[in-house]
């Protein structure tokens, strides 16, 4: 633990013992327990999370940790931005109370074997083209919120399926604290903060806002069902002449993930594409854009 924290600063820790002792002790005192779990390589989308944990908790937790069981053979996990003393840092000007820093084996101790699997919901947008992704999530955030038992934890909705799959196990399983969604903070020309976003070349970074544009676009001029699959099919020729490449650009029912056939209340586009070898993901509730 660190011996030296003051209020300004948060508490660190990497320990499962020592976060669980810490947050014993704010429950005793009548405490209300936030937890907000990231990546690291924090931006302002994750500060909001604090932010909002800060309105609804006495007291909040973020957990700092890259998991290696949420990334492909392929993908980027040994070069995903790692930057705990900068996180820290950031963290302590938003009231962040305990930062934890687990490292693998705290998570997954010699031996480890067991999953966590999510169904349907996992074999789609995201799911289809990152087999085993939404598992590895799921397995990490069951055992996440297992260790810090909170009264509530809070998601971005920039990883809009991400956030739909933890409220799902969250009920099916039983496990403690409410699952709240954050909406997804933006730069000022739409681009979705990302962590990612920090891998972008200057000229991939002046492209990357078509993304959040043309879900604007396609929205907006989406009255009924030909009007959204003429705009779906010419929103993923846009971005390809633009010089993405296109993993979907997809309408779903927000409240089931299944396809959309007719713009809804309830629709929601996602979409998710590579700028050279950056992947970025996004999307927009159709009501947002009305």
């Amino acid at each position: 633990m660190n011996a030296h924290a003051s209020a300004a600063w948060p508490l660190t820790t990497r320990e499962i013992p020592n976060l669980r002792g810490v947050v014993a002790a704010w429950r005793a005192e009548g405490a209300r327990i936030g937890f907000v779990p990231t990546m690291g390589a924090l931006h302002e989308g994750h500060l909001a999370l604090v932010r909002e944990a800060k309105r609804h908790c006495d007291h909040v937790v973020v957990s700092i940790f890259v998991n290696p069981t949420q990334f492909g053979p392929n993908e980027d996990f040994s070069r995903y931005p790692r930057t705990p003393e900068e996180d820290t840092t950031l963290l302590s000007t938003v009231g962040a109370d305990l930062v934890w820093l687990p490292g693998v084996e705290d998570i997954y101790p010699t031996g480890s074997r067991t999953r966590v699997t999510v169904g349907d919901a996992a074999t789609v947008l995201c799911g289809g083209h990152r087999p085993g992704h939404f598992d590895g999530v799921a397995t990490v955030v069951t055992i996440l919120l297992n260790a810090v038992r909170p009264d509530a934890a809070f998601f971005g909705e920039k990883d809009y399926q991400q956030l739909y799959i933890i409220r799902r196990m969250v009920a099916d399983l039983g496990l403690p604290g409410e699952i709240h969604g954050v909406p997804t903070v933006r730069e000022a020309d739409g681009l979705a903060l990302s962590s990612r976003n920090r891998y972008l070349s200057e000229e991939e970074r002046a492209t990357a806002p078509l993304l959040h544009q043309i879900m604007q676009k396609i929205a907006r001029e989406s009255a009924d069902a030909s009007q959204l699959h003429a705009a779906l099919e010419e929103g993923r020729q846009t971005l390809k002449a633009a010089g993405f490449t296109v993993d979907y650009l997809e309408a779903r029912d927000e409240r089931t993930l299944t396809p959309l056939t007719a713009p809804s209340l309830h629709g929601r586009l996602f979409v998710a594409a590579r700028l050279g070898t950056t992947r970025l993901i996004d999307n927009l509730a159709l009501k947002d854009a009305l």
